[in-house]
């Protein structure tokens, strides 16, 4: 029998995951056997991830599959718990999820529905398939350089920017995670002017651009549901790298709706690539372009993304 670990985000869900934690303990027990649960422990900083820690342990301490339970930035921080210094803790381990936060979009890629009996069902019969996990190089806000890694999308420009309202929000959140992204990105692009960033990727592409919103996907979908690159594949060894520039608030707002079906990549001011390798720079190196790294804001411009081709052990 399998060693199974759970860090568990008691925060997530505006607190619900800890408060409905010991039944869905039983029912995670019912479907896989005894599970170890590793409770994270304060508030995630750029340098201090609770999720990564808590993983870290279980790794250490002989767990052959850890489950991320809380929302995206939950699953980001478990992501990071599987490396050290750019390669996996242990290779044997895999990773998997059981969706409890806010947004819930790394599992849309897949196709999960956001049920319970669904998710226990998907564990419950699951096997294991190996996926691409992104790697970033990028500023703190403290100013020291910064290595994360993430599974779904890491992005900058205006996410960064909402994110970083959505994850101050309260009342918000209270309606749930589309309502808390789609409300901050609306009061945010209110407000918001392109940012002049220089992209390179290994395929060729060098240009200054006006950025809106810069997207590496690993998954397909960001922002509490919307379908920011939707023909990313997480296991084909690339990013899709989406861009959307030069758009004044008028023109996002327009085309704001289009981001939930993945009908804004046909638009005249976006750009789509496929790449492995992505540098970004501010071209005023004292402006800050805000990161966004599955739902969560660790830093700012200069960056460097990577992707690991088929590193990341998923059980699905």
């Amino acid at each position: 029998m399998k060693k199974i670990a759970a860090v568990v985000n008691p925060h997530s869900g505006g607190g619900k995951t800890g408060k409905s934690w010991a039944a869905l303990e039983e029912k995670l027990t019912a479907a896989l056997g005894p599970v170890t649960p590793y409770f994270t422990e304060g508030p995630a900083t750029a340098r201090h991830l609770p999720g990564a820690v808590a993983a870290r342990r279980a790794l250490e301490e002989g767990a052959e599959l850890v489950i991320a339970v809380g929302g995206d930035g939950t699953i980001n921080e478990v992501v990071n718990g599987f490396f050290e210094e750019g390669r996996l803790v242990n290779p044997e381990a895999a990773f998997t999820f059981f969706n409890a936060g806010t947004g819930g979009d790394f599992r849309r890629t897949f196709g999960y529905k956001d049920e319970v009996g669904a998710a226990l069902g998907r564990l419950r019969q699951g096997s294991v398939s190996n996926i691409d996990a992104g790697r970033v190089t990028f500023i703190a806000d403290d100013g020291e350089e910064l290595v994360r890694y993430f599974a779904n999308i890491s992005s900058f420009g205006l996410s960064g920017a909402v994110v970083r309202r959505v994850n101050r929000a309260t009342l918000s959140k209270l309606f749930g995670g589309k309502f808390a992204f789609s409300w901050g990105t609306l009061v945010t692009a209110l407000g918001y002017k392109g940012q002049r960033v220089r992209i390179t990727t290994d395929t060729g592409f060098d240009e200054v651009r006006n950025v809106h919103v810069l997207a590496a996907a690993n998954g397909r979908f960001f922002g509490g549901g919307m379908m920011m690159a939707p023909e990313a594949e997480p296991d084909d060894g690339l990013f899709d790298i989406v861009l959307m520039h030069d758009m004044s608030a008028v023109d996002f707002l327009k085309s704001s709706g289009t981001l939930y079906d993945g009908s804004h990549v046909g638009h005249e001011k976006v750009i789509c690539l496929r790449a492995r390798r992505l540098e970004a720079r501010p071209v005023d190196e004292n402006e800050a372009v805000l990161l966004d790294m599955d739902g969560e804001a660790p830093g700012r411009l200069p960056a460097t993304f990577e992707v690991l081709p088929g590193i990341l052990p998923l059980y699905r």
